[in-house]
């Protein structure tokens, strides 16, 4: 076998990738899967930037797992790439040095271990985006697939779309035959000699924390930022201090930012108040101004929603959490919306009782399950029609299904432009020999046996 890692740098935590496939393996096969994985203790490494050595040093527990899991012959041969997200995009926009300073203190780290260290890079929301959906199809068999003889074949199945909803970005990237207005959503691919016109757009400020961060923001300035503030997202019997300084340290609230001293405290008080916190979550989107046929929000051109898709990262926890925990089935738009309404009006102590373990993310879920509810209503346009083409899943088989796959295979190009040869693997021709051989056995025997029989019916006469 043959390896390589990916470190997905998000911008709440870094999760190390391992995967693995055939030494022999042509460039046109897909037969790559995830072998082992890591999470990092700790936040991500955007979170290090008054100390970004730390950021290094955070990532030593699973580079030292990799040492562990691929075998010593192979360290040298195998590739190490480590690509950050919206976190870091972010910290890129508040701070130019202080990215560039924990990018290299990460690559410095990663520099010391014996694999073949290739790049630490910042990438853009729409390559977070079109690799997603690369990994999603290529894990599908959707670009090509193993025939019975052992010859690639492409499936003629029409592409899934991808949607990605991260801490601090969403995505949603999918293929249409509708003209892209804006070219700035535009990608252009060429996968095995098949070409696809591939729309993306990455949505930044729009992922699962930056979103709770908003959402903060809105309440303090509806109540004037007092010392308590209602907060209707969260159920009734929870309530928090925070420093004002943990909610304005974004650029995605700092426009909001008060003249009060980042060090204040405020108390949040917890209401349960569904239609209130639908109405502030609601606040978020600009679904107002559009200078192309059609938008979805803020401004931002989509075609519409077409085929199937598949809704990952933080999209699956939350319709898992209300399947699982709060027992409802998300089949249409109206389920989403009366379970994130039941999770709404659920108090602080039931929510404990249905899932101790979960405390932490527990007070979060009413407003992240409306979000979710509204973004693919609202925003991208799903309806009862198009929702239940949506699958929100984590893996496909052991493969854990986000842009860190796509990335590698494009950076090693294990998919190339070209369609793929016919002639077929060695694995495979045995195979058939054995095959044939086994057709050829038990012909002989059953001639063999039929002579035998008719010789012993011609003796008895």
């Amino acid at each position: 076998l043959q390896y390589g890692i990916v470190l997905d740098a998000g911008s709440s935590h870094t999760t190390m990738f391992i995967y693995k496939w055939p030494a022999d393996k042509e460039n046109d096969t897909g037969v790559v899967s995830e072998h082992s994985m890591c999470d990092v203790e700790g936040p991500g490494i955007s979170s290090y930037s008054s100390n970004p050595l730390a950021a290094g040093t955070s990532l030593e527990h699973c580079l030292n797992q990799a040492l562990r899991d691929v075998p010593k012959e192979k360290h040298a041969g195998t590739p190490l790439y480590l690509g950050a997200t919206a976190g870091m995009r972010l910290l890129n926009i508040a701070d130019p040095q202080a990215s560039d300073a924990v990018l290299r203190a990460v690559a410095a780290t990663l520099k010391t271990y014996p694999f073949d260290f290739r790049e630490a890079k910042i990438l853009s929301g729409e390559e977070e985006g079109v690799f997603g959906w690369v990994t999603a199809n290529y894990l599908l068999e959707n670009f090509i697939k193993r025939g019975w003889l052992g010859e690639w074949i492409q499936p003629q199945k029409k592409t899934l779309g991808a949607m990605d909803f991260g801490g601090a970005s969403t995505q949603i990237t999918f293929e249409t035959r509708d003209t892209i207005e804006n070219p700035r959503n535009e990608v252009m691919l060429k996968l095995y000699g098949q070409a696809y016109k591939v729309y993306t757009h990455s949505f930044l400020c729009y992922g699962r924390d930056q979103v709770l961060k908003r959402l903060l923001s809105k309440f303090l300035q509806a109540e004037s930022y007092q010392e308590t503030v209602s907060h209707p997202c969260w159920p009734m019997g929870y309530n928090k201090s925070l420093l004002l300084s943990s909610i304005y340290d974004s650029p995605c609230t700092e426009k909001e930012r008060p003249s009060l001293a980042l060090n204040t405290t405020v108390t949040l008080v917890g209401t349960g108040n569904g239609n209130l916190c639908t109405l502030h979550v609601s606040k978020l989107f600009d679904f107002t101004n559009c200078s192309f046929s059609h938008c979805s929000f803020d401004g931002v051109f989509q075609p519409k929603v077409s085929g199937n898709f598949i809704a990952f990262s933080a999209f699956f926890y939350t319709v898992d959490f209300i399947q699982t925990v709060m027992g409802r089935l998300v089949h249409l738009p109206s389920d989403l919306k009366d379970a994130a309404e039941t999770t709404c009006a659920t108090s602080w102590s039931e929510l404990l009782l249905k899932a101790p373990k979960l405390e932490k993310r527990l007070p979060d879920y009413c407003a992240v399950s409306t979000f979710v509810y509204l973004l693919t209503t609202k925003g991208y346009s799903f309806n009862n029609h198009s929702f239940p083409n949506i699958a929100f899943q984590k893996k496909v088989g052991e493969t854990s299904i986000g842009w860190a796959l796509g990335y590698m295979l494009n950076l090693t190009n294990m998919i190339p432009g070209e369609k793929p040869s016919s002639h077929k693997s060695m694995l495979y021709n045995y195979w058939v020999i054995l095959i044939l051989l086994f057709v050829v056995t038990t012909l002989t025997s059953l001639v063999t046996a039929i002579c035998l029989l008719r010789h012993s019916k011609s003796s008895i006469i």
